[in-house]
Order: C-alpha cells, then structure tokens, then sequence
C-alpha cells in the first residue's frame, strides 16, 4: 500500500482519520480534473459529444462495480437531493421504520412529509428488533444507512437478505456513503431496493457527484413526478416514456463532477475492492480490539461480531484538541471522538492514535 499511499499528499503530513467527513483527493485525479477543465477552455460547447460520453460511461461504470444495470443508475450531485427527489414519489401513508440517530438525510425527509415513522435504537441485537419491529407495526418501508455516521454501526447485510425474503413487499432503501467504497457491495445479491450514495468519502472522488441504484419492477411504488428536459435525454418524444431512473435526473449534469467518480472508481479497482475491502476487514478488527480494551467505545459497538472502520471514541474537546495538536485529524461528533480508517490507514496510524489518546 505505500506506493498508493504516496498518491494523497495530505498523508504525507498527518495521520488522516477522517474519511468518514471527506475522502481526501489524489494527485492523479487531480491531473485528470485539470486536463478536463483544459479541454473546456479550449473547446468549449465542442465538448458536448465528449460531455455525453462521460456521463453514460460513468452510469456504466457505477453498474459494473456494484452489479447493477446502467438503465438503473441515476446520477445526483448527492445523497440528500436524491432521497428527496425519491420520496416525492412515495405516499405519504406508509409505515417506515428509521434507526434513532442515522444521518439526518435518511430521517428528516420521512419526517417532515409526515410518514407514519417507528424508530429504533442502536443495540447489540438489533437486527432482531427490527425483524420483530417490521412484522408488529406492519412496516412498508425501512430506510437506514448501512454505517452509522456518528459511531460506525454496521448493519448484517446477510440480515438485510434475509429480512428482503420474508418480507418481499418490504421497500428496503439504504444510504451507503459511509460503506460504499470502503468495502464491496453488490447491489443485484443485496436484497436492498434503492441504494443511494454521495462519491466524496469513501468513493474518493470529491464534492457534486453521487448516484442512486434500483432494483427492477419499482414503477408502482415510486412514482417520481420530476422531470426535465435531461431526463428525456434532450428528446421531446421521451417526455411520457421516462423510467424511475431518469426522473432523478431531470436536469444537466456536471462532466466534471461525475468524471471524477468514474476516474475514482477505475482508481479503486486498480488497487482492488478486494483487496480494500479485507485491509479494512483487518483494520476494523485491530481497532476495535485496542480501542475496545481501553474502555473507550460504548458496549452496543464492542459486542457486536463485526463493525465498520468509523468509532466514535469517549472524550471531550481537550481529548479532542490534544488529538489535533499531534496531527491526529477527526472530527467531533455526537457525545465522543470519530475516527475512520481507510486502505490507506495502517498499524502505524493506529499506534500513533492510541500514543496521543494514552498521553
């Protein structure tokens, strides 16, 4: 990993932590991003054809790495536009189950369109509760993140597959901006609907871009009302034929921005998602062990089998400051310290963290 490590110069001067706010950008990116915004000033509307290639190679490039058609992928400068675009098209009387706490942009937008919202919290057996929770209170939609944003939860993905089975009525939507690009996903084998991501954390690939993912056969249940010239692609005759797809992109769309996760997510496959996904598998483990033996993560987290590369360590801001002043970069949240770990963390970064923490 050293040789892709000297790819991000932030490394080179602190022990970067903090992914889980802002997946930090790469030298060869960045040459891709100037060479792009060149050819821009040179060519001008010239570039429309190229513009058009880039956008339909990325869809492509989406549904290859998480096993999904590209007529199901829409791009959206982020998760948050997205959901709200997809909830327009739901009504408003369905039951939804949300977890206590997740990412304001799962919660609030069920909430302040007045569903009928049942709200879980975080435990060691939750996957349990939320089977219980769904057959008791009769839910049609359960909408979670598969990382927890404030401490790293991760939700059993074989659970999810197994709750999609015996509840196949059930529209499972998933927000993985905080899994998607730190480990391997495929969406097709899921069990999840709709899998909603913004690209500037794990997916590398810097502000403006995400996407959303579909499962088949989801016209009924989401009937999206906006539309837009884009999402007819530029012909009037599509205006009554538009798939669930398009309508989430109803206007046009950034080269720049969606070229960038494209070039991010060739960059991940270079190194490998296998690969990534068993470092950060190791990591995980690793840091959960030390940081679990120090009595500084909550029981629901230690307890579990397994956890994502996000904890949420006990302290308070002169931990915190301490932290920074030894250029240990995170972030402040909820009542402790997050951390987050990438394939470009290693032992080396966790030893210097549990130095700081012990001075």
């Amino acid at each position: 990993m050293d040789k892709i490590k000297r790819e991000f110069p932030i490394l080179r001067k602190c022990t970067y932590l903090n992914t889980a706010v802002f997946g930090p950008l790469y030298d060869a990116l960045i040459d891709w991003r100037q060479e792009h915004d060149l050819d821009a000033l040179l060519h001008g509307s010239d570039m429309w054809d190229q513009t058009l290639k880039t956008l339909s190679d990325t869809r492509e490039k989406i549904g290859h790495f998480f096993n999904c058609n590209a007529e199901n992928v829409s791009l959206v400068y982020n998760f948050s536009l997205g959901m709200n675009l997809l909830l327009e098209g739901l009504q408003s009387k369905k039951n939804v189950l949300l977890l206590e706490n997740d990412y304001p942009s799962v919660n609030w937008p069920f909430e302040s369109r007045k569903f009928n919202c049942t709200t879980l919290g975080l435990t060691t057996d939750l996957e349990e509760r939320i089977e219980e929770a769904v057959k008791k209170n009769h839910i049609d939609v359960f909408a979670f993140s598969i990382v927890q944003w404030l401490d790293g939860f991760l939700i059993d993905l074989e659970f999810i597959k197994k709750l999609k089975r015996s509840n196949p009525n059930l529209l499972v939507i998933a927000d993985g901006t905080q899994f998607c690009g730190a480990m391997s996903l495929d969406f097709k084998a899921s069990g999840i609907d709709v899998l909603g991501v913004s690209g500037y954390k794990w997916l590398l690939a810097g502000y403006g871009n995400g996407f959303m993912l579909f499962a088949d056969n989801l016209e009924h249940d989401l009937q999206v009302a906006s539309t837009g010239f884009n999402a007819a692609n530029g012909n009037f005759k599509n205006k009554e034929t538009l798939v669930l797809a398009k309508k989430m992109e109803p206007g046009h769309l950034s080269s720049l921005n969606f070229g960038s996760l494209k070039y991010s997510l060739d960059f991940l496959d270079s190194v490998g998602m296998d690969r990534i996904t068993g470092h950060n598998q190791n990591m995980s483990m690793k840091v959960k062990e030390s940081l679990g033996s120090m009595g500084l993560l909550e029981e629901h987290v230690v307890e579990r089998v397994s956890h994502s590369t996000i904890f949420n360590i006990k302290g308070d801001q002169k931990m915190f400051n301490n932290l920074l002043e030894n250029d240990v970069v995170c972030s402040l949240r909820g009542a402790g310290i997050r951390v987050s770990f990438n394939f470009y963390n290693g032992t080396d970064d966790l030893e210097h963290l549990i130095k700081v923490l012990r001075t």
